[in-house]
Protein backbone atom coordinates (compact mmCIF):
# COMPACT_ATOMS: atom_id res chain seq x y z
CA UNK A 1 0.00 0.00 0.00
CA UNK A 2 1.48 3.24 -0.91
CA UNK A 3 1.84 6.63 1.67
CA UNK A 4 -0.55 8.09 0.24
CA UNK A 5 -3.58 5.41 0.53
CA UNK A 6 -2.31 4.77 3.82
CA UNK A 7 -3.14 8.60 4.48
CA UNK A 8 -6.24 8.14 2.94
CA UNK A 9 -7.50 5.34 4.98
CA UNK A 10 -6.45 6.84 8.11
CA UNK A 11 -8.31 9.94 7.41
CA UNK A 12 -11.56 8.14 6.63
CA UNK A 13 -10.93 5.78 9.63
CA UNK A 14 -10.53 9.08 11.78
CA UNK A 15 -13.89 10.69 9.95
CA UNK A 16 -15.85 7.46 10.78
CA UNK A 17 -14.54 7.49 14.30
CA UNK A 18 -15.70 10.90 14.98
CA UNK A 19 -18.80 10.13 13.12
CA UNK A 20 -19.93 7.23 15.17
CA UNK A 21 -19.28 9.13 18.25
CA UNK A 22 -21.75 12.24 17.43
CA UNK A 23 -23.95 9.77 16.60
CA UNK A 24 -23.40 8.13 19.91
CA UNK A 25 -23.54 11.61 21.39
CA UNK A 26 -26.54 12.29 20.23
CA UNK A 27 -28.38 8.74 20.65
CA UNK A 28 -27.45 9.72 24.40
CA UNK A 29 -29.11 12.77 24.47
CA UNK A 30 -32.15 11.60 23.10
CA UNK A 31 -32.51 9.02 25.01
CA UNK A 32 -32.54 10.96 28.21
CA UNK A 33 -35.63 13.28 28.04
CA UNK A 34 -36.23 15.26 31.06
CA UNK A 35 -39.52 15.61 32.70
CA UNK A 36 -41.53 17.87 30.39
CA UNK A 37 -40.52 16.25 27.23
CA UNK A 38 -42.07 12.48 28.76
CA UNK A 39 -45.01 14.85 29.90
CA UNK A 40 -45.89 16.31 26.82
CA UNK A 41 -45.17 13.11 25.05
CA UNK A 42 -48.15 11.69 27.01
CA UNK A 43 -50.10 14.27 26.10
CA UNK A 44 -49.80 13.83 22.53
CA UNK A 45 -50.21 10.16 22.86
CA UNK A 46 -53.24 10.94 24.89
CA UNK A 47 -54.40 13.08 21.91
CA UNK A 48 -53.69 10.67 19.14
CA UNK A 49 -55.89 8.39 20.83
CA UNK A 50 -58.75 10.63 21.01
CA UNK A 51 -58.01 11.31 17.37
CA UNK A 52 -57.93 7.50 16.73
CA UNK A 53 -61.70 7.31 18.35
CA UNK A 54 -60.44 4.38 20.45
CA UNK A 55 -61.56 4.94 24.45
CA UNK A 56 -59.47 2.15 26.11
CA UNK A 57 -56.29 3.82 24.36
CA UNK A 58 -57.32 7.22 25.75
CA UNK A 59 -57.77 5.96 29.55
CA UNK A 60 -54.70 4.01 29.23
CA UNK A 61 -53.09 7.92 29.51
CA UNK A 62 -54.38 8.31 33.02
CA UNK A 63 -53.70 6.66 36.45
CA UNK A 64 -56.06 4.40 37.51
CA UNK A 65 -56.91 7.14 40.44
CA UNK A 66 -56.97 10.16 37.93
CA UNK A 67 -59.38 13.01 38.56
CA UNK A 68 -61.29 14.32 35.13
CA UNK A 69 -63.03 17.28 34.69
CA UNK A 70 -64.10 16.75 31.02
CA UNK A 71 -64.84 19.31 28.88
CA UNK A 72 -69.30 18.65 28.58
CA UNK A 73 -69.21 16.65 31.39
CA UNK A 74 -71.47 17.74 34.51
CA UNK A 75 -69.70 15.65 37.11
CA UNK A 76 -66.02 15.32 38.45
CA UNK A 77 -64.78 11.96 36.45
CA UNK A 78 -62.75 10.01 38.93
CA UNK A 79 -60.93 7.00 38.30
CA UNK A 80 -60.73 4.22 35.42
CA UNK A 81 -64.33 3.33 35.30
CA UNK A 82 -65.79 6.71 35.84
CA UNK A 83 -63.19 8.15 32.90
CA UNK A 84 -64.11 5.24 30.81
CA UNK A 85 -67.65 6.20 30.88
CA UNK A 86 -66.76 9.80 30.02
CA UNK A 87 -64.89 8.82 26.97
CA UNK A 88 -66.89 5.95 25.56
CA UNK A 89 -68.59 8.44 23.36
CA UNK A 90 -65.76 8.93 21.51
CA UNK A 91 -66.10 5.54 19.80
CA UNK A 92 -66.22 5.46 16.52
CA UNK A 93 -67.35 9.18 16.46
CA UNK A 94 -64.93 10.91 13.79
CA UNK A 95 -64.34 13.15 16.65
CA UNK A 96 -60.27 14.94 16.61
CA UNK A 97 -58.57 16.64 19.27
CA UNK A 98 -55.66 18.94 17.92
CA UNK A 99 -53.87 20.75 20.48
CA UNK A 100 -52.95 24.54 19.55
CA UNK A 101 -50.79 26.16 22.15
CA UNK A 102 -48.88 24.31 25.58
CA UNK A 103 -47.16 25.70 28.26
CA UNK A 104 -44.98 23.78 30.50
CA UNK A 105 -44.21 23.58 34.30
CA UNK A 106 -41.69 21.25 35.76
CA UNK A 107 -42.30 21.14 39.37
CA UNK A 108 -40.12 18.44 40.00
CA UNK A 109 -38.53 14.81 38.85
CA UNK A 110 -42.05 13.35 38.72
CA UNK A 111 -44.57 15.87 38.34
CA UNK A 112 -45.00 18.11 35.28
CA UNK A 113 -48.32 20.63 34.96
CA UNK A 114 -48.98 21.62 31.18
CA UNK A 115 -51.82 23.78 30.40
CA UNK A 116 -52.72 25.66 27.22
CA UNK A 117 -55.53 25.33 24.04
CA UNK A 118 -57.02 22.90 21.96
CA UNK A 119 -60.02 22.60 19.68
CA UNK A 120 -61.78 19.23 19.67
CA UNK A 121 -64.01 18.94 16.01
CA UNK A 122 -66.79 16.96 16.99
CA UNK A 123 -69.11 14.97 14.73
CA UNK A 124 -72.80 16.61 14.54
CA UNK A 125 -75.12 14.70 12.37
CA UNK A 126 -72.08 14.25 10.22
CA UNK A 127 -70.90 17.30 10.29
CA UNK A 128 -67.60 18.65 11.62
CA UNK A 129 -68.33 20.92 14.19
CA UNK A 130 -65.50 23.13 15.88
CA UNK A 131 -64.80 23.20 19.49
CA UNK A 132 -62.24 24.98 20.77
CA UNK A 133 -61.38 24.53 24.31
CA UNK A 134 -58.51 25.11 27.24
CA UNK A 135 -56.72 22.69 29.31
CA UNK A 136 -54.75 21.92 32.05
CA UNK A 137 -52.89 18.75 32.90
CA UNK A 138 -51.23 17.27 35.98
CA UNK A 139 -49.10 14.27 34.31
CA UNK A 140 -46.97 12.11 36.68
CA UNK A 141 -44.46 9.47 37.24
CA UNK A 142 -44.67 6.77 38.96
CA UNK A 143 -42.33 3.42 38.44
CA UNK A 144 -40.59 5.29 35.68
CA UNK A 145 -44.24 5.53 33.23
CA UNK A 146 -45.79 9.07 33.23
CA UNK A 147 -49.79 9.36 32.97
CA UNK A 148 -52.42 11.85 33.61
CA UNK A 149 -53.47 12.21 37.10
CA UNK A 150 -55.75 15.27 36.63
CA UNK A 151 -56.87 17.25 33.77
CA UNK A 152 -59.74 19.63 33.59
CA UNK A 153 -60.81 21.06 30.59
CA UNK A 154 -63.33 23.84 29.45
CA UNK A 155 -64.82 25.66 26.57
CA UNK A 156 -62.38 28.44 25.36
CA UNK A 157 -63.92 31.71 25.55
CA UNK A 158 -64.66 33.27 22.81
CA UNK A 159 -62.01 36.92 22.57
CA UNK A 160 -64.23 40.39 23.81
CA UNK A 161 -64.75 42.68 20.38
Amino acid sequence: MTAAARSGLSNIMRSARLAFAGLLLLSTALAQAGPAEDANARIDAWSAAYTSNDPEAVVNNYWPDAILLGTVSPVISEGTVAIRKYFSLVKDSGNKNAIQERHTMVLDQDAVVVTGYYEFTRMNEGKPSPAPSRFTMLVTRRGGEWRILHHHSSPRAAPKL
